[in-house]
Parts: structure tokens; C-alpha cells; sequence
């Protein structure tokens, strides 16, 4: 080879290494990019989950819902409950609490069920009108739910939804879809 030529070769090796290197930074950022606004009054309520990803938490449980009030010190309550083993099981509960950190990123909450441990919540999707569906994420790409305020999700939201997991980053593979009744 001519100096010519690996000087060419170098070059194009180090603008690969560079768009390929911006390319995986790229995708962990649009997987937690958030919602720009959320309307906490609106959010607030009960939340039937659709779908999840498998984490021991709630391995096992059917008919899932989670419901969010304001406390007295401002932070948010969090009740999360499901039937254990079925429809039919017993009710298991976990009742937490949440905050935004920083309201410049409303959709990026933090949510602790133990003392003052706390994980995200990043309200990835959401219906911006009417707040009936919501995809939910962290920075970690082993948390995902999908919720409703109905039991049920149209068809075409849940096609909406999981586009946008795989546009993320998200494997649709990974998803356990939650018996409602």
C-alpha cells in the first residue's frame, strides 16, 4: 500500500469508529428520552398494566394496576397490586412513593417502595390528550410496562406502543402481556 492509500484506509477506520460510536450513544438516549410535558393531576389515578417486562417484583401476578395520589408532603403515592398465581389469587400490594427530581424533565420520575432507595420512571409515551395509555421505562432497558386506563388497549395503540419500544431499543420478544379483567 501507498501512503496515499493507508492514509485513506486510517481516515475511513476512524470515521467509522466515530459514526458507529455515535450510533450506540444515540440509542440509549432516544431509549430514555422522556415526554417534555406531564400534567401530574391528569396521570394521577389508576393505571391497568397491559403488559411487562419479567422482573421478581411482580413475577406471578395477574390483573395488575397501579394507582397514583398526591401526599400532604407533595411527593406522590404509589399503590401497585396484583393477584398472585391468578385472577382468582390472593392480593399482593406494595405501596411506594414517587417524585420528579428535576421539573425541567417532568416525565423522568424516581420511585422508591424501600426507605430511600429509588429507581426511574420515565414516562416514555403517552397519550397526550386525553392520558389514556402510557409506555413506561428506566435507564435500565430490563424495566418496561406498558399501561391503560381501561383493561384492554386498542389494537392499534398496542401496535403504536411497540413500534416505538423496537424504535428505542426495546425487544417486543420480552414482553409478558398481563391478564385484566
Amino acid at each position: 500500500m501507498n501512503k496515499l492509500s493507508t492514509k485513506a484506509l486510517f481516515t475511513s477506520i476512524v470515521l467509522l469508529s466515530i459514526t458507529i460510536g455515535g450510533c450506540s450513544q444515540t440509542k440509549p438516549m432516544k431509549r430514555t428520552q422522556s415526554v417534555a410535558v406531564l400534567d401530574l393531576e391528569k396521570y394521577l389515578g389508576t393505571w391497568y398494566e397491559i403488559a411487562r417486562f419479567d422482573h421478581s417484583f411482580e413475577r406471578g401476578l395477574e390483573g395488575v394496576t397501579a394507582t397514583y395520589s398526591m401526599r400532604e408532603d407533595g411527593k406522590i403515592k404509589v399503590l401497585n397490586q396484583g393477584y398472585k398465581g391468578g385472577l382468582e389469587g390472593p392480593v399482593k400490594q406494595a405501596i411506594g412513593k414517587a417524585k420528579i427530581p428535576d421539573p425541567a424533565q417532568p416525565g423522568k420520575l424516581k420511585v422508591s417502595f424501600f426507605w430511600i432507595f429509588y429507581g426511574d420512571y420515565f414516562v416514555l409515551e403517552l397519550d397526550k390528550e386525553n392520558y389514556q395509555w402510557a409506555l413506561i421505562g428506566s435507564s435500565s432497558e430490563k424495566y418496561l410496562w406498558i399501561l391503560s386506563r381501561t383493561p384492554q388497549l386498542e389494537e392499534s395503540v398496542k401496535d403504536y406502543l411497540l413500534k416505538s419500544m423496537i424504535e428505542r431499543g426495546y425487544s417486543t420478544q420480552d414482553l409478558i402481556w398481563v391478564k385484566q379483567r
